[in-house]
Formats: structure tokens, C-alpha cells, sequence
């Protein structure tokens, strides 16, 4: 693939806005403070015909720093390794500044083609202010206005003359059979070590300090001849805990990641045990009808005895009463400690939200659940449940046709859910059973 573009820069000049411009997708967060941007973020932007793959990176610095400026300059470093053409975003406003020189020296070492990009030049009398940065030696700089559009068309011609003509097409889609896996908890949690070990790769950043990942991260790959799509989410508080503008929005692309996936692996911590928090998240991924899976990590240090094992089932049975369909699975996302336990019941969970059920066999099914234990009459009315459909899957939805379906209890609902289950299985995924009155004459 020689279609990739890379947006390196110091924090703060506009990256993620440049990015989301260019992929006309709100899928980098946008917030002004510096350091928002950690992690790699890939989006597709098209442009005369053509496909771009556009990388969002973290703002890079050097000198006495923390553990998290080192490890995003690591992100940033791999971008560039990836990247066939790197755009140097700069700012207007702020003029050049001593960092921006270092990592044009960094950039030059790369070998890779670089368009250096003045940004936030919004009026003509902002022009004149290019000139100084003529000093990087990456030839004349183009301005634009990420935040306004200005020059995005530009640079995007610059970009395509700049690249080999021989473009590879790059699949927004996936293959139909791909399973869409959002990787969700609290911080700290191991989502990201799951996803690398996975991968064996240092595909998201990895540190001990909570809420590392600010946004969600997509990974593609294949696993046993199974293609899997997995989505890394920044670490979910309470809405009481907060505080920082960025961290909501990162919350609400977690929760949208959810509704993009098939299924969610809910990662819970096996020394902390699991929090009011963890069934909220699994109350959620419940609602959105999306299969579950509860992953038990860091069970390496906790696990004991199966003695405790058992206890921690137990834990789970009662905290998780009101997903009594979700797989649970104890590993360690670091050392990779029973992880081949994790794709099996991640395909079977995808297999059973997909699985479709005849008519005929459903109204055998209802008519034996109505023999056994036949639905009450309310208010001197006889409750007629006719048949069931099942019309569609992912969830598996079924609709019961009713003479009085207001009159029939959540009980009974509960009742044929546990019946299908008995019969069909379904585990890993949420089943929904949908009431409808049938229109017949002399009722």
C-alpha cells in the first residue's frame, strides 16, 4: 500500500482537526489542550477518484518528559515508519518554534517525503507569516485552515502529485464474515496489553496509568483463517468522576463502539474484583443488544486456588444476574495466560447472535411452552399467543403474535426466553422477544 499519509507536529497545532477535515469523519477527538492525541488513529479521506489512508499522531516532544511523551513519540515513530508521505502540521498563529525545528531534523532522517502545512492562516493578511518557516528546508510551506476548510483541496492535490499514481483501492468494508469485537472496562483494566499481546505488536499504547487511550482504535487482522475487526476504547468512568471535556467525549466513543461492534468483551479486573461500574458497562452492551463476554484479566496474580475461581463465579453470578447468557473467561492479558480460551467463545458468541431459527420449529417450541405452562387470563381476559416469527438476528429477535399483547406479563416473556434458550442455546448473546397483535376476524 502506497497510499498512506502520516500528520506528525508538535501538540496542539491542529492534527486531529486537519484529520477529521480530511476524513470528513469525527473519528479523532478534538480538544484544545495539548497531548490529546495518543495513540495512532488511521481514517480514509478520497480525493479525485483516489483512496488516502490518513494517520493521526499524538503532538511530539522532546527533552525531560514523562513515560506518556515517550511512549507517543514512540506511536508517532511508527507512523512515520508506516507512512509514504508525512504532512508537517505547523502553526500560524505561534510562528516557528525550536521544537518545530527538532522534528523537522527528526522528519528529515525518516527519508520520507514531507509537505510542510501552516495551519490556522484564516484571512490573506496571515500569508506573510509563511516565510519563516521556509528556514526547515522542506521547500515552501502551504497554509490552510483546518478548522475552516481553507486549503484542504489544495493540499490534498499537493498530496496526490506528491504520491505514486499507482494507488492500491483501500477497503472502507470488510468481509461480511468479520467479527466486530469492542474491547470495554474501566482504566486500567488491560484492554490495550489484550489487544497487543493479541497482535504482538505495540499496536496502542501500554502504561499504568489510567485513561491512556483517548479514543478508540480500530485493529484488523485474521486469526485462524477468521477475520476479526477489534475495537480499543478509552477506559470508562462515572459520569461523577469526569472532570476533563476530552475524557467525556472519549467515554462517548467508547459507547458508540459498542454499537459499531457485534460483540463486546468486558474486561474486569481479576485482583480489584468487578465495581457498580462494570454493570453499568454490562447493562449497556445489554441494551444495545450486543453479545457479551466477561474476561477476567490479571487472573495470573489473583487466581490462587480453583477454590477462588469458583467464588469469583459466584461474584459474577450475582453482580451479572441480568446477563445470565455472558461468557466468562479468565486470563492475563500481559503473559497471555489461558488467552487461547478467548477466540473460541468470541466466534461461538458471534455464531449465536447470527443463528436463525424456522417458523415451524418456533411454533412447536411455543405451543409445548403454552402446554406446560399456558399464559394467564387478566381481567377475565383469555390470552391467545397464535405464533412466532423470528424476523431478524444480532440480535436473535423473535415477534409472538398475540390477541392482547398489553395483557401479557414480562414473566411470561422471560418464560419463552428461557425456553428458546433450553432449545437454541443463544449463549453470549442478549435474545429479544417482541409482542404484536394479529388482526383476525371473531376476536
Amino acid at each position: 500500500m502506497n497510499n498512506v499519509v502520516a500528520i506528525v507536529g508538535r501538540p496542539n497545532v491542529g492534527k486531529s482537526t486537519l484529520f477529521n477535515r480530511l476524513t470528513i469523519a469525527r473519528t479523532a477527538i478534538e480538544e484544545k489542550m495539548p497531548g490529546v492525541t495518543r495513540d495512532r488513529l488511521y481514517g480514509v479521506a478520497e480525493w479525485s477518484g483516489r483512496e488516502l489512508v490518513i494517520i493521526d499522531t499524538g503532538g511530539v516532544t522532546f527533552g525531560n518528559e514523562d513515560r506518556i511523551s515517550v511512549l507517543v513519540r514512540h506511536q508517532v515513530e511508527l507512523a512515520v515508519d508506516e507512512a509514504n508521505l508525512i504532512i508537517f502540521l505547523l502553526d500560524g498563529r505561534e510562528g516557528l518554534t525550536a521544537l518545530d525545528e527538532e522534528i523537522g531534523l527528526m522528519l528529515r532522517r525518516s527519508g520520507k517525503p514531507v509537505i510542510p502545512v501552516i495551519n490556522k492562516i484564516d484571512i490573506f493578511e496571515q500569508e506573510s507569516g509563511k516565510f519563516g518557516f521556509y528556514s526547515l528546508g522542506f521547500g515552501e510551506p502551504l497554509t490552510i485552515s483546518a478548522a475552516h476548510g481553507k486549503g484542504s483541496g489544495e493540499l490534498l492535490d499537493l498530496i496526490l502529485s506528491v504520491l505514486s499514481p499507482v494507488t492500491k483501492k483501500v477497503d472502507e468494508g470488510y468481509k461480511p464474515e468479520t467479527v466486530k469485537v469492542a474491547v470495554i472496562g474501566r482504566p486500567n483494566v488491560g484492554k490495550s496489553s489484550l489487544i497487543n499481546k493479541i497482535l504482538g505488536e505495540d499496536r496502542v499504547i501500554v502504561s499504568e496509568i489510567p485513561g491512556t487511550t483517548r479514543d478508540a482504535i480500530d485493529t484488523y487482522f485474521e486469526y485462524a483463517e477468521q477475520p476479526y475487526l477489534f475495537i480499543d476504547t478509552a477506559g470508562i468512568r462515572r459520569k461523577s468522576k469526569v472532570k476533563e471535556a476530552v475524557e467525556y467525549y472519549s467515554i462517548l466513543r467508547s459507547l458508540k463502539a459498542v454499537q459499531r461492534a457485534d460483540l463486546a468483551l468486558l474486561m474486569l479486573d481479576g485482583v480489584e474484583g468487578a465495581t457498580e461500574q462494570d454493570q453499568r458497562l454490562a447493562g449497556y452492551v445489554d441494551e444495545a443488544g450486543r453479545g457479551l463476554i466477561l474476561v477476567v484479566n490479571k487472573w495470573d496474580l489473583a487466581r490462587g486456588t480453583e477454590h477462588a475461581r469458583a467464588e469469583y463465579i459466584d461474584l459474577i453470578k450475582r453482580q451479572f444476574s441480568f446477563v445470565p447468557y455472558a461468557h466468562q473467561v479468565f486470563l492475563s492479558a500481559l503473559t497471555g495466560w489461558k488467552l487461547n480460551q478467548l477466540f473460541p467463545l468470541i466466534l461461538q458468541t458471534w455464531q449465536e447472535q447470527h443463528k436463525r431459527i424456522s417458523t415451524s420449529l418456533l411454533n412447536e417450541l411455543l405451543e409445548d411452552a403454552m402446554a406446560v405452562n399456558p399464559p394467564p387470563n387478566v381481567k377475565g381476559k383469555r390470552v391467545k399467543l397464535f405464533y412466532m416469527t423470528q424476523p431478524e438476528v444480532k440480535p436473535p429477535t423473535f415477534v409472538v403474535f398475540a390477541n392482547e399483547p398489553d395483557l401479557v406479563h414480562f414473566s411470561y416473556l422471560r418464560y419463552l426466553e428461557n425456553r428458546l434458550r433450553e432449545s437454541f442455546d443463544f449463549k453470549g448473546t442478549p435474545v429479544i422477544i417482541k409482542l404484536k397483535k394479529r388482526q383476525r376476524r371473531g376476536d
